[in-house]
């Protein structure tokens, strides 16, 4: 039976005949107790290349000894492991969060350069796509320079322009063979409201008499016409600029009277 080592502190698992451990590789050193000492832990010694069959009752205490073959599991190796992705390796998957938010700024960029030079040939393919980000900015700048002029006249802008997309909307639809969408028509109308946001930040000057007519014409004529190249080249309308541009001209002379008086 074992029995404790007074001498060396630990059990020694050879003791008593029974030869348990041949190799003498385990055994649980429990330490020499001083007078007045702090109490000391125990050295667990494991030799992992031997096999041990110890039997539970030669164990000196269940607790400091669990069952062999009590854990099991498989070592994941580094072929393994290559299975399972990173999450690193995830978060690239993944596309920018402004993307999935729907907003470009090289569409945005691209759609305000087409507004600024309408004489330059536009991208018909991000002309189809719904961008409400520009839209928003210049009719929150539009409505920002009034008020500095001291008219507050945000809800006509918003109520103009509901009313003048959907009867665009209405009209685009009656003319072109393909069709357009919403979002399209409020995207190309806010885009091409950029001259008349100049125009209203030119108003905090109080211009009156010519001067202000003639920007007023400028500004009506340049809206219309960028927003009738920009339908004309995303629905591929040939010939048929002018009827587009007589209906932008009405929504946008609203605009400027809003403006001016």
């Amino acid at each position: 039976m074992t029995s404790p080592n007074q001498n060396s502190g630990y059990y020694d698992w050879n003791q008593g005949g029974e030869n348990l451990n041949p190799s003498g590789a385990f055994r649980y050193d429990f330490g020499t107790p001083e007078f007045g000492s702090q109490p000391q832990f125990g050295q667990f010694d494991y030799d992992s290349s031997q096999n041990m069959n110890v039997p539970p009752s030669a164990a000196p205490s269940q607790s400091l000894y669990p069952p062999l073959g009590a854990y099991s599991g498989s070592i994941l190796t580094p072929e393994s492991a290559s299975a399972f992705p990173s999450p690193a390796e995830n978060y690239e998957d993944e596309p920018p969060l402004l993307e999935e938010l729907g907003i470009n700024f090289d569409h945005i960029m691209q759609k305000t350069v087409a507004v600024l030079n309408p004489f330059k040939e536009p991208n018909a393919s991000i002309l189809q796509e719904t961008d409400f980000t520009g839209p928003l900015v210049f009719c929150l700048c539009f409505g920002g320079f009034l008020l500095l002029s001291g008219k507050v006249h945000f809800g006509y802008i918003y109520g103009i322009g509901v009313l003048g997309c959907f009867s665009m909307y209405s009209l685009l639809n009656l003319m072109s063979e393909s069709g357009v969408s919403v979002g399209c028509t409020v995207s190309v109308l806010g885009y091409c409201l950029l001259p008349m946001v100049v125009l209203s930040g030119i108003s905090i000057l109080s211009l009156k008499g010519t001067l202000c007519t003639i920007l007023t014409f400028v500004a009506v004529s340049w809206c219309s016409f960028s927003a009738s190249k920009l339908f004309v080249a995303a629905l591929a309308m040939d010939h048929q600029q002018p009827l587009v541009a007589y209906p932008c001209a009405l929504l946008y002379g609203v605009f400027a009277l809003l403006t001016i008086f």
